[in-house]
């Protein structure tokens, strides 16, 4: 079992630093003048790179804040990783707020990447607001769901590598599905553990 939580956190932690590589090179490579996405980004303002900036911040800072080794041992590490984390969210959720107004497949993916904006600062600023308060088991299931909808930027990812590069389906089908999935799929996952009986897995996730 431990081998599994640490192999299971092991390509987490992964998966988080790939994506949050991608959002760092993204704002800080050369742009490209035949690509579309590199053409909206020089267009948009301050929300774009303020949303990259904050969410890769956040991925890379999400498994740390997993760590129950980390939480136990260090925690003036967790707690000062946490402030981090909790700015790059509220960084990150409203740049996000602003970017759905003009979202690539209009109101039907603007709406689904709106709402999970309002629900990553919500969940953030829960989690904050109970570790203030001194609740620390609700303050940990929070996080919990605070991290599933940072590893939104994950998921959005690999729906759309497997919807565009392995089915061979149209890009705003794909797109619809991922803006809408990413999220609701990681927080349905996180609600599942998070009430499963069984106390190996409340162990897992340290809030048992």
């Amino acid at each position: 079992m431990h081998a599994l939580r640490w192999s299971a956190w092991l390509a987490f932690g992964l998966l988080c630093a790939a994506v949050a590589a991608y959002a760092f090179s993204f704002l800080y490579g050369q742009p490209q003048a035949d690509n579309p996405l590199h053409a909206k980004f020089a267009a948009s303002g301050l929300d774009v790179p303020a949303h990259f900036f904050g969410g890769g911040l956040a991925l890379l800072l999400a498994p740390l804040q997993m760590s129950t080794r980390v939480r136990r041992r260090f925690p003036r590490l967790h707690r000062l990783a946490g402030g981090v984390y909790a700015g790059a969210v509220l960084l990150a959720g409203l740049a996000g707020l602003s970017m759905a107004l003009h979202a690539q497949g209009g109101a039907p993916t603007g709406i689904a990447f709106g709402l999970l904006a309002v629900a990553w600062l919500l969940t953030t600023g829960l989690g904050i607001g109970h570790a203030l308060a001194g609740n620390l088991h609700s303050h940990q299931r929070w996080m919990w769901r605070s991290i599933a909808l940072t590893a939104s930027a994950v998921t959005l990812r690999l729906i759309l590598g497997i919807g565009l590069g392995v089915l061979q389906l149209p890009f705003p089908t794909v797109y619809l599905v991922a803006a809408w999935g990413c999220w609701l799929f990681n927080l349905a996952v996180c609600e599942v553990m998070l009430r499963w009986p069984r106390p190996s897995v409340a162990h897992a996730l340290g809030v048992g």
